[in-house]
């Protein structure tokens, strides 16, 4: 007599709830009666990738899709190694950061172990800890900030790994120089530090701590970047992680080869060779964007929090998924945040001036009718 599934199956992942991502865009556009939807949901780049990667997708042949790509991103590794002056074989690339998360708590967590990560930030690190066996212990942010005391007060003996989004998703608060360096003292090197530098494009001051940069002083710091945020390869699914080698061959023992595509690779490497204009470009237009809602939240009597990315969180007066069902009406999709536990926020991915201002139309009449007022 065969047993059943669910006995089959460990108790962490029974109790895990799987994550559930939107339907495409043309089945939301039926369900919602509109014939286009603005995504505001994803900080997506709608600039699209620099001038040469985008030359690298148009003129990819299609023979290649039947050839295997390379294994360990042997020429991406190089390009990130020269831009950054760096061993090739201190970066691991994946499929997204999400793998390259994944690749590093199985690489330094074993049964009993647990991370230490903010309670309100990118939830990746939670939900593989978690699937993966593992407790992931969440501290309260601090200001919208990751709390440094808060997390190093968390760690005892069996933690493996810190998790530090810097710049936060999704509030955009990131810490400076020196508090960063005061917190990789009071680790002293007992475990692991993830830096999340996923929006690290969309910080221009002096006083961001670089993780790059602090590695080469902390041995036991690990970067994650991406190109989906302000390269806008995020369909082409490129992350990496960059540390000190023994740490990273560490990594690479656990990770999936041949998980990054043959296109997405060399669009990568040349988005790195003329990049200047185009994150010049992209954080113009995220200032504009900004320029432009800030003040209207305030005039609305809105709390909102916009630190660096390309994104903003506003309070609504109403529940997030009543707010996101009529924005969706109005072909205006924004990312709900109870999930991030946030509840009645909603984050808005920061795009061109007339989509803004479509947008904040949009917004008024939906906050107007949430509101009891003309809708």
């Amino acid at each position: 007599m065969s047993l059943p599934i669910a006995e089959l199956v460990p108790p962490h992942i029974r109790a895990f709830e799987a994550y559930v991502p939107s339907r495409p865009d043309p089945e939301l556009c039926r369900t919602y009666g509109v014939q286009r939807l603005h995504r505001l949901n994803n900080n997506e780049n709608p600039l699209g990738p620099p001038p040469a990667a985008r030359r690298v997708i148009e003129g990819f042949p299609p023979p290649g899709a039947a050839v295997y790509p390379s294994g360990d991103c042997h020429y991406l590794r190089a390009a990130l190694a020269e831009r950054f002056g760096k061993d090739p074989e201190r970066f691991l690339v994946g499929n997204g950061s999400c793998e390259v998360i994944a690749s590093v708590i199985k690489a330094f967590c074993d049964k009993g172990d647990n991370i230490v990560t903010a309670d309100k930030t990118f939830a990746v690190y939670e939900w593989v800890a978690e699937f993966s066996g593992f407790h992931a212990r969440l501290i309260p942010l601090k200001d919208y900030a990751f709390d440094a005391q808060g997390m190093l007060a968390a760690m005892d003996a069996r933690t493996k790994i810190l998790f530090v989004c810097n710049p936060n998703n999704p509030t955009g608060k990131w810490w400076r120089r020196d508090e960063m360096e005061r917190f990789l003292a009071g680790v002293d090197g007992r475990a692991i530090v993830v830096l999340d530098e996923a929006y690290r494009e969309y910080v221009d001051d002096e006083d961001f701590p670089d993780g790059m940069e602090l590695m080469e002083r902390h041995k036991n710091v690990v970067v994650f970047r991406t190109f989906s945020k302000m390269y806008a390869l995020a369909g082409l699914r490129v992350g990496y992680v960059c540390g000190q080698k023994e740490v990273v061959d560490y990594i690479r023992r656990t990770h999936i080869v041949y998980s990054v595509n043959t296109l997405g690779q060399p669009a990568a490497a040349e988005a790195l060779t003329d990049d200047a204009a185009h994150i010049r470009a992209t954080r113009e237009m995220v200032a504009r964007a900004k320029a432009l809602l800030l003040p209207a939240f305030d005039e609305m009597g809105l709390e909102h929090v916009s630190g660096a990315g390309n994104f903003v969180m506003v309070r609504t007066p109403a529940s997030d998924s009543l707010m996101y069902r009529h924005l969706m009406r109005r072909g205006i999709m924004v990312r709900t945040m109870t999930g991030f536990r946030f509840p009645n926020w909603i984050r808005v991915s920061l795009v061109q001036e007339p989509v803004m201002r479509e947008f904040l139309s949009a917004f008024r009449d939906v906050v107007d009718l949430v509101r009891g007022g003309p809708a």
